[in-house]
């Protein structure tokens, strides 16, 4: 596979049938997904996207907002869209997501199989994102519990080196919104049943993003998807 970018956290894999991009949250960068397995049924290709200023891109610059971010990644992906892609974000991972897929359809680039996008208000809703209104040791509580959700520990100093970017990523969200856009491709939208953080009401506003908006409420709580659950996984390989 030629033409290997920094945007992906390693290289995708010729022999894969197709692919899933997974898309990062606010704070965090694509080590978020290394409890998920590299493959799903074997062909399936698990490619979560890294993006700036954070792990190993930490000295780059931020990238600024949804929309700017979303030309580079499309960008950058171009070359291993050769085969069917599912984009997956959850939260604010699922702006970019959705920024991507439609900078991708209007650029006349193969277009994903499927948008999936968990636990997020849709785009014309925005800027809506609980994070906004909480102060930097609520912050670093919310921080804490996804290092602990991720199997990790919550690290005093990680956590203060994480408040930077996540700041800047609150930023972004901040300044983000789009009239309703619909995409020519199929959206499903995840709820989860014991998630307290999501309005139902909200989400049901995906309808209209596309001809075939499904929905979809899976067993668990609102940071139950970094754990890989096999029902959200059995998603995702539909395709």
């Amino acid at each position: 596979m030629t033409g290997f970018t920094r945007w992906l956290l390693r290289r995708p894999a010729n022999e894969t049938k197709a692919r899933v991009f997974c898309f990062p949250y606010s704070g965090v960068g694509a080590s978020m997904f290394n409890r998920w397995p590299r493959w799903l049924d074997g062909d399936v290709e698990v490619c979560p996207i890294q993006f700036p200023a954070r792990e190993n891109r930490i000295r780059e610059p931020h990238f600024g907002t949804y929309q700017a971010l979303s030309e580079d990644i499309a960008e950058a992906l171009a070359p291993h869209l050769d085969r069917p892609y599912t984009f997956f974000g959850h939260c604010a991972g699922a702006l970019p997501a959705y920024e991507t897929a439609l900078r991708l359809a209007e650029s006349g680039h193969p277009e994903p199989a499927r948008l999936v996008v968990s636990a997020q208000a849709p785009p014309h809703h925005c800027p809506h994102d609980r994070f906004l209104d909480l102060d930097d040791a609520q912050l670093g509580a919310e921080l804490g519990a996804i290092a602990v959700a991720r199997g990790g520990e919550a690290h005093p100093l990680l956590i203060e080196l994480t408040l930077s970017v996540l700041h800047q990523d609150l930023e972004a969200n901040r300044v983000y919104t789009r009239p309703r856009t619909p995409l020519p491709g199929p959206v499903s939208v995840v709820n989860w049943s014991a998630d307290p953080e999501v309005d139902l009401a909200l989400l049901d506003d995906w309808r209209g993003y596309s001809d075939d908006v499904q929905f979809h409420e899976l067993p668990g709580e609102h940071y139950t998807f970094l754990t890989a659950p096999p029902e959200l996984l059995t998603l995702l390989r539909k395709g």
